[in-house]
């Protein structure tokens, strides 16, 4: 299968009907390494609908026109790694979980990416809870359905620390309108104060935990 082919599994999860498939982008250089994740989903029951690409560009093509559910990325990718993937992902898709799939690495790797904004980190000998693993991160981020993209964005600004006023003149915006959009994403989400607003968004990988 080429890296930009789709490939639908038309099963069930769980004993439970899907609505509709999980649009899976798998960033990964080996078709091989791909299949045994092709195969694991499909054993899982997980209903998805795959694309593989193998570089930065491609990468960044799938993730506009393919608009992924959920990103599964090898920790390297030529020079394109799983961190430098959810850079490129925060700023695009930034509701959209990356889950790092690769060869054992050391702590400090997989303590890198999950602070980078990684949702799990998860080897490819051990690919059993990968189904689990998708559905919860995508379960964790349904929340932010309620949102706007430029709510979404300010929530982001809001979570790296920027103030109103800064907020504001990044986004060519009146203060009032920044306040507007930051209570209406703390409603919306149902969260009551700014230092959760905050954990929140780190939680999610929304930003990176290494401001």
């Amino acid at each position: 299968m080429s890296a930009n082919q789709l490939e639908t599994y038309p099963v069930m999860f769980a004993s439970r009907p899907v609505s509709k498939p999980v649009r899976v982008l798998i960033l990964e250089d080996s078709e091989a390494d791909a299949e045994l994740i092709r195969h694991e989903l499909a054993r899982s029951g997980l209903r998805t609908v795959i694309q593989r690409v193998d570089s930065e560009s491609a990468f960044s093509s799938a993730i506009a026109d393919f608009a992924p559910d959920v990103v599964l990325s090898d920790h390297s990718v030529a020079q394109f790694d799983a961190q430098s993937a959810l850079a490129l992902l925060r700023r695009a898709r930034p509701a959209t979980p990356l889950i790092a799939v690769t060869v054992p690495f050391d702590g400090a790797t997989a303590v890198a990416c999950v602070r980078a904004g990684a949702a799990d980190v998860i080897a490819k000998g051990n690919l059993s809870r990968l189904a689990a693993s998708i559905t919860d991160a995508i379960r964790l981020r349904r929340p932010l359905d309620k949102l706007t993209p430029r709510q979404i964005e300010v929530l982001q600004l809001v979570a790296e620390g920027y103030r109103t006023k800064q907020i504001a003149t990044r986004l060519s915006l009146s203060v009032k309108t920044v306040e507007s959009h930051r209570g209406e994403v703390m409603k919306r989400l149902k969260i009551h104060d700014l230092a959760s607003l905050v954990r929140y968004a780190i939680h999610l990988g929304l930003v990176p935990m290494t401001l």
